[in-house]
């Protein structure tokens, strides 16, 4: 699987993809990072790629020239254009799977500041995503949010253990069950007793049965 990134700021995405499980599937080939950089892309001697809003209003969008040619330069490897916004779709389980199955390329745009150029959601990008209902500073962080989910479907880039607790996260509103490891007794606080007796039945009805839910209150 292939991420191309538009940011301004490569040195976020290379850092992320140096370290940890991420890192080793770039190192073994099963994910390729093209980080991309938007001032690269700018017509002006100063690199500037925003500029004040038409009507007025508090600080600045990304134009729409620069994330365009940015996105030409990659010609046939630009794949499905998302573009990581407070106002895209709700991004969750079921979205990301429904994503990783559309393609094996993607491109992620960041947007900062007041966001981008409204023509560039309306012309440029396949599917506009937020992580969550609040507000960030950067899109880097929403990208790479979205750049893992999706890659830990892809075959390689976890381990055995890794896939076992992945699959424990289904696509429902149903979460992780409680975990514990040693010792059994930590300041009094212990360790549920029927998972040390080796039933497994009773173990998958307790974990079953403990399971948390997304409190959406």
């Amino acid at each position: 699987m292939r991420f191309n990134f538009i940011t301004l700021f490569p040195e976020k995405i290379t850092s992320y993809f140096d370290t940890g499980i991420p890192g080793k599937a770039v190192k073994q080939g099963v994910v390729e990072i093209n980080p991309v950089h938007l001032r690269d892309f700018a017509d002006n001697k100063h690199q500037k790629v925003d500029d004040t809003i038409y009507g007025g209003g508090p600080g600045m969008l990304l134009q729409v020239g620069p994330i365009y040619r940015a996105l030409e330069s990659l010609g046939d490897k630009k794949g499905k254009v998302i573009l990581l916004s407070p106002s895209g779709e709700l991004f969750n389980q079921t979205l990301a799977r429904e994503i990783y199955e559309s393609s094996d390329t993607f491109t992620l745009v960041s947007g900062y500041y007041e966001g981008v150029d409204h023509r560039v959601t309306e012309h440029l990008i396949d599917r506009e995503v937020a992580i969550g209902n609040y507000v960030i500073s950067s899109g880097d962080l929403a990208a790479l949010v979205v750049a893992d989910c999706l890659s830990r479907f892809v075959p390689g880039f976890l381990g055995k253990e890794e896939s076992l607790l992945e699959e424990s996260h289904n696509e429902t509103e149903e979460l992780e069950y409680p975990q514990y490891t040693k010792p059994y007794d930590f300041m009094g606080w212990t360790v549920p007793d029927v998972l040390l007796g080796g039933h497994h039945e009773e173990i998958r009805k307790w974990r079953q049965k403990n399971r948390k839910t997304r409190n959406h209150s």
